[in-house]
């Protein structure tokens, strides 16, 4: 186990897993999405100034880029709650399972 899991908590409430993350364990995720909110400013800029478009494009991406990084760091920490709550007596295994399977569901589906 990581230090990060070791920080990351969660309990089952009803049907879901609850994360309960540590003060360490969110600082990176908010400093991710504050560079993102960082690049969604610039990018502002870039279509106030008329910025040549392959510029506005390129800086898209990054942002795209960046969201999933913190989409795939939330992923990640919800899968490891839910394998060691899956693991718990107290917890029925199917509905720790099914519970990360529909987060993984909803982070692969493609809109549009």
């Amino acid at each position: 186990m990581t230090g990060s899991e070791e920080q990351i908590e969660g309990e089952l409430v009803a049907d879901r897993i609850q994360l309960k993350r540590s003060e360490a364990v969110k600082r990176p995720l908010v400093q991710r999405l504050n560079r993102i909110e960082g690049q969604v400013r610039g990018l502002r800029k870039m279509v106030e100034e008329d910025r040549y478009c392959l510029d506005e494009l390129q800086q898209i991406n990054a942002m795209s880029a960046a969201l999933r990084e913190v989409a795939l760091a939330i992923i990640a920490e919800h899968v490891a709650v839910g394998v060691r709550l899956s693991a718990r007596p107290d917890v029925p295994e199917a509905v720790a399972i099914e519970d990360v399977m529909r987060v993984l569901r909803a982070a692969m589906r493609r809109d549009g």
